[in-house]
């Protein structure tokens, strides 16, 4: 195997890591024990892909470095979190997505001609 290439996958591999690190959930992760902030639900390596990261107030832009808007949850709770703020702010799913235009042709227009030939 060529050494350089596997420089340069070891170097790729690092640098993936150290984005990933620099994300929210790792800073979470690292910052917070592995147990869901509702249930109480623990986590171990094998099954942390069932814990996520809540924004308390919503907003997933609003990151700061000390973790203030952050909780774990596990993927039940973040649903139902999610579905009782939907709730309390009386909006729905379907309000969410961009509405479709109601259907305007008519598909029997021209049946009355075709059924007097």
């Amino acid at each position: 195997m060529d050494i350089n290439k596997l420089d340069r996958i070891v170097a790729e591999a690092r640098r993936n890591t150290a984005q990933r690190e620099a994300g929210y959930r790792e800073r979470a992760l690292k910052m917070y024990p592995w147990v869901c902030g509702r249930c109480a639900r623990e986590f171990t390596r094998a099954n942390l892909q069932e814990l996520t990261v809540h924004h308390r107030n919503h907003d997933h832009d609003f990151n700061p470095p000390d973790g203030s808007n952050w909780e774990l949850l596990c993927v039940y709770c973040h649903d139902n979190e999610h579905s009782r703020y939907i709730d309390h702010t009386g909006g729905s799913a379907t309000s969410a997505e961009d509405k479709t235009a109601d259907a305007t042709s008519n598909p029997f227009a021209g049946l009355k001609d075709l059924l007097k030939r």
